[in-house]
């Protein structure tokens, strides 16, 4: 049978909402389940998760609080009664787990005691020391981790710094051959006006000779005449 919201406006949003609450509400409840049946850090572990589920069934039940008030009167006086039953079930579901999270002696296990003997005590301070030893390889991995970086940053600077010398060498030498080309440029015009003035030399030596030439005949072929 279909969902008689799916044909009201403005309640698509409020079931897809709704589809997805449902499918965090069975994924919460099962790892409430496994919470009971867990101790020590696995207990931890699954108590976390349960809470980010819880955290992402909330926020979808906000969601649906905000969609519910674009839907018509009419449909949402037909689906308050499942909202309700929604907040009850996720407010009981955050009971049970602060229930389960506040079980110190499942949390931590046999290590755990409201009056703890020596021997615990001191198995406390040997996982305290434990812990602390952990906290300080973990401290030195991270100022390794940042020597690294600096290193690296270093050897970026300098390759910059590289990069920038080569930068102002190639400019330098760009600009070199653009002045030589301008020293080729005028080299190319001295020389096209040379041979053009060694053209118009040629000529007028051609034009005086013809003119001597003719004037050689004339004055031999007066003689003659």
């Amino acid at each position: 049978m279909a969902n008689p919201l799916d044909t009201d406006a403005g309640s698509e949003l409020f079931s897809n909402y709704e589809a997805e609450l449902k499918l965090v509400q069975a994924d919460l409840s099962q790892k409430l389940d496994q919470i009971t049946e867990l101790s020590g850090e696995p207990r931890k572990s699954a108590v976390r998760l349960a809470e980010r589920s819880l955290e992402e069934a909330n926020e979808l039940l906000d969601m649906m609080r905000i969609e519910k008030q674009n839907i018509p009167s009419a449909t949402r006086s037909r689906i308050n009664p499942r909202f309700r039953n929604f907040e009850t079930d996720i407010d009981a579901a955050k009971r049970k787990l602060k229930t389960l999270s506040d079980d110190r002696s499942a949390l931590f296990g046999s290590r755990y005691s409201d009056n703890p003997t020596k021997d615990d005590q001191l198995e406390q301070r040997q996982q305290l020391l434990s812990g602390t030893d952990r906290l300080d390889r973990s401290s030195q991995r991270l100022r390794d981790s940042q020597r690294v970086a600096n290193e690296t940053e270093d050897i970026g600077r300098g390759t910059l710094a590289d990069l920038q010398l080569q930068r102002e060498t190639i400019q330098h030498t760009r600009a070199t051959m653009l002045e030589s080309e301008g020293y080729v440029d005028r080299s190319v015009k001295t020389l096209r006006g040379m041979a053009r003035r060694m053209a118009t030399n040629r000529i007028i030596t051609v034009a005086i000779i013809t003119v001597l030439v003719l004037l050689i005949i004339l004055v031999v072929y007066s003689k003659f005449k």
